[in-house]
């Protein structure tokens, strides 16, 4: 197992303390816990992005979807109420949670059950304030040097005549 040293990341930043959280729980969580139920994250747009998540034989009532400090965490309980018995049991019905941290300004919009494929639509909307503007350079220091290089060329003048 493979330990990272953050403190570095602690000396010089302030605020990131859950950055290094989610690098460490990434290097030490174990991939296959963490397969169920397979799931693509797709960039629509600047500003757009889908999760698709494959839940087959999961219905809309079975899952629930929520977003709690920005963490999207989605959850499918599946009750077998039935007994079967199978030759080859290949099609998992097991219970699940998969969580999704999503970065500042990132709000889920919509969620879709289609085909077995749950999507969540999720769209980055930065609020005015916190979008960079553009400043504007006046040259007022430019303007006063070349009106007292006028001043003193008309004093010149003025002595010459």
């Amino acid at each position: 197992m493979h330990s990272v040293d953050f403190t570095p990341l602690y000396r010089s930043s302030i605020g990131f303390d859950r950055l290094a959280s989610l690098l460490d729980n990434a290097l030490t969580s174990d991939s296959k816990s963490s397969s169920y139920p397979p799931y693509d994250i797709e960039v629509l747009d600047e500003n757009r992005y889908a999760i698709t998540l494959a839940v087959a034989g999961f219905a809309q009532d079975n899952l629930d979807i929520q977003v709690e400090n920005g963490v999207l965490t989605v959850r499918g309980e599946k009750e077998n109420s039935e007994k079967r018995e199978y030759l080859y049991h290949g099609i998992s019905n097991r219970t699940f949670e998969r969580k999704f941290n999503l970065a500042d300004y990132v709000e889920v919009t919509n969620a879709d059950l289609t085909n077995g494929l749950l999507t969540i639509d999720l769209k980055k909307e930065i609020p005015e304030a916190m979008k960079p503007k553009s400043i504007s350079i006046n040259q007022q220091v430019n303007t006063i040097e070349h009106k007292r290089d006028n001043e003193l060329k008309g004093e010149k003048k003025a002595k010459v005549a």
